[in-house]
């Protein structure tokens, strides 16, 4: 995976009143590439048709979370999920954990946590500063209290890129978040 940012979805952490199709519309005016759609919560036609509009917008990776979806272009599972076939990532929480990633087929890992995350208090602590040192041979995006104060710092220790939450999700303006932390990832 070429792109240094992944931005995850959670429309639970969006401002009162904001759509989360608007919201990743305006990310991706902004420079966002790629999108990890979670909303596991949403009944299987809704997310179908989320899935749908966003794969619409132009220059925008769509991948689902965990549930294999038709519009998507990948499929990024959890850590305990089985193998598939097709292009997919996983959730990794050791360097371990991605080296078996890689082996196993995964093109991309996500290796968490890099900080304490408001998103999941209490999850952690935060990974050793030599998790993300070594080539597993697959892009690892750091993922965990990731923000435009400390993106750059992930890529510095070894990370190709970072996944992002929180930090865009629960912002007044997404779009100046996700062009911030790509300033800080060139």
């Amino acid at each position: 995976m070429k792109t240094r940012l992944l931005l995850l979805t959670d429309r639970a952490q969006l401002s009162k009143g904001r759509s989360l199709s608007r919201t990743i519309a305006e990310c991706v005016d902004a420079g966002l590439e790629a999108v990890v759609v979670r909303e596991l919560d949403l009944a299987p036609r809704d997310r179908q048709a989320l899935m749908v509009r966003l794969a619409e917008l132009d220059s925008l990776t769509v991948i689902s979370s965990r549930i294999a979806d038709p519009a998507a272009h990948g499929l990024h599972l959890a850590a305990h999920q089985e193998r598939v076939d097709g292009l997919h990532g996983r959730s990794c929480h050791s360097a371990d954990d991605v080296r078996r990633a890689a082996a196993e087929g995964a093109a991309w890992a996500t290796l968490s946590p890099y900080a304490a995350t408001a998103s999941k208090p209490g999850h952690g602590p935060p990974l050793p500063p030599d998790a993300f040192t070594g080539d597993p041979g697959i892009p690892v995006f750091a993922l965990g209290g990731i923000d435009p104060g400390n993106a750059h710092a992930a890529v510095e220790a070894g990370a190709h890129g970072v996944a992002v939450m929180g930090a865009v999700m629960r912002a007044a303006q997404p779009a100046r978040v996700v062009a911030r932390l790509l300033a800080e990832l060139r």
